[in-house]
């Protein structure tokens, strides 16, 4: 049976622990003097009342967490995360955005998506303006991670909550004997790619505060940016070139991060198939994508802004430097479903993974093979390791309910109106955590109904718990005792 006051008790922390974040924007305000500071302490106060009123009458209430109730205190969480993360935007008296659109956009910043129904960024509260931008950072490693990692009182539990959110097939893999040595790892690494990324920017001519916002957007992989332009506010090849080399940071494994920094040597990287797959599958997008550009002669653009672009839409940061919309009409498509496949494994990237895409592609080589010969024994090696058929048959069956919420996704959105090209770039787009929009949508979604919207949230929780974190919740075996 559920502990559910200890659920309850783990819940309050982790409101508690969020409801502290709210005072950097509101410490931003006070810096800039925008006036926006008084909705983030509301929403601090708010936050705190409630998650002490969670903790506190349960707060004796511990028991060893199984593997049901981490899974369902992560999709909890990020539930009642995302509701809290909209207060500040129904608050802000600056956009003005009705219920369910502060939702959308609280959802669509913690999971990373970047999808927005916001625009003149430019006359915003700077505030505001990094409150969104933490958001992707927060949601980017997982906040479930830094809880891990930060909160002795998690110790219990932990690897049930670990494995419950960090993406990729391998679930089980820690870099540390402990789960929370191996989030603290995780977190670590994470804040000094951010650390390195805002720096880097900020020598590039971006000022502190574009610094630091877009470091928070490019390590997470959110592509949200504190300009209507986006990247092409800055119009510098320098800082593409620096996002260019932080995504593709951002989007490998960051065990192989931990593993070139532990060992000091950058080879770690390329003894990885899947990083090598990786950036295969990068370079060939980049060159198809500029070999096409530069026989369209109506549409030239330089090369830095060609592979920033497709980087981002490609690895599900969703970053944009010009609009794709403008270009030969098969690249956008092209690119869309390149998202399809995401960064690797245990990245901040979205999508179905390079790993999961690489082993579907082996299973399909060794059934034809089977085909011509019968009697041969095939085995799957990655990185010279013998794949297991039980991870097989699991990533089989991540793609068939990946595939299931795709398809239903796509016919309720048919269903309210929407063609159905422009419903699977929705579908695609939230999916995949990637946010950016096409056709009718290429502007942002203000225009999309208040169901699409919901429909888009449920998505991108879909892709940002990979599938199965969410969908086990409906199967009736796991409300059994």
């Amino acid at each position: 049976m559920m502990h559910w006051r200890s659920i309850l008790r783990i819940i309050g922390l982790l409101v508690s622990l969020l409801s502290i974040f709210m005072l950097l924007p509101a410490l931003v305000a006070l810096i800039y003097r925008d006036g926006a500071g008084a909705i983030f302490v509301r929403s601090f106060f708010v936050a705190l009342i409630l998650g002490i009123a969670l903790w506190f009458p349960n707060r004796n209430h511990r028991h060893e967490l199984s593997t049901r109730e981490g899974f369902f205190i992560v999709v909890l969480f990020w539930v009642v995360l995302g509701s809290i993360g909209a207060f500040p935007f129904i608050f802000d008296t600056h956009i003005n955005l009705n219920l369910n659109t502060a939702f959308f956009e609280s959802f669509s910043s913690l999971t990373t998506t970047g999808a927005t129904t916001i625009v003149k960024l430019d006359h915003l509260p700077k505030a505001l303006l990094f409150y969104r931008q933490l958001l992707q950072w927060l949601g980017g490693m997982g906040i479930i991670v830094l809880a891990v990692a930060i909160l002795p009182l998690l110790g219990v539990g932990g690897m049930q909550l670990y494995r419950a959110e960090i993406p990729g097939p391998q679930k089980d893999s820690k870099m540390r004997p402990r789960i929370a040595e191996t989030a603290k790892t995780l977190w670590s690494i994470y804040i000094l790619l951010t650390t390195l990324c805002a720096i880097c920017l900020w020598l590039a001519g971006m000022n502190v505060f574009d610094a630091v916002s877009h470091s928070f957007s490019t390590i997470s992989m959110g592509g949200f940016s504190t300009h209507d332009d986006n990247l092409a506010y800055f119009n510098s090849p320098v800082i593409n070139y620096i996002v260019t080399l932080f995504l593709i940071l951002s989007g490998c494994n960051f065990a192989l991060h931990f593993a070139a920094l532990s060992g000091f040597s950058i080879k770690e990287y390329w003894r990885d198939q899947e990083f090598r797959i990786f950036i295969f599958i990068l370079l060939i997008l980049v060159a198809i994508c500029t070999i096409v550009i530069y026989f369209y002669k109506p549409h030239r653009l330089s090369i830095d802004k060609i592979i920033l672009q497709v980087v981002s839409i490609s690895s599900t940061a969703g970053f944009s430097v010009d609009d794709i919309n403008t270009w030969p009409s098969s690249l956008p498509i092209f690119l869309l479903c390149a998202s399809f496949i995401g960064g690797c494994a245990g990245s901040t990237g979205g999508g179905l993974k390079v790993v999961r895409v690489l082993i579907l592609f082996m299973q399909g080589s060794r059934e034809l093979k089977r085909l011509i010969h019968p009697n041969a024994i095939y085995t799957l090696k990655l990185n010279n390791r013998v794949v297991s058929e039980r991870i097989i048959e699991a990533i089989w069956g991540f793609f068939s309910a990946y595939t299931l919420v795709f398809l239903v996704s796509l016919f309720i959105i048919m269903a309210t109106g929407i063609d159905a090209t422009d419903s699977f770039y929705i579908v695609a787009s939230s999916l995949n955590n990637l946010g950016v929009g096409l056709g009718s949508v290429s502007d942002n979604f203000a225009s999309v109904s208040d169901i699409v919207k919901w429909v888009m949230v449920v998505d991108m929780l879909f892709g940002r718990l990979e599938i199965f974190t969410l969908l086990v919740l409906f199967t009736p075996t796991f409300w059994k005792s």
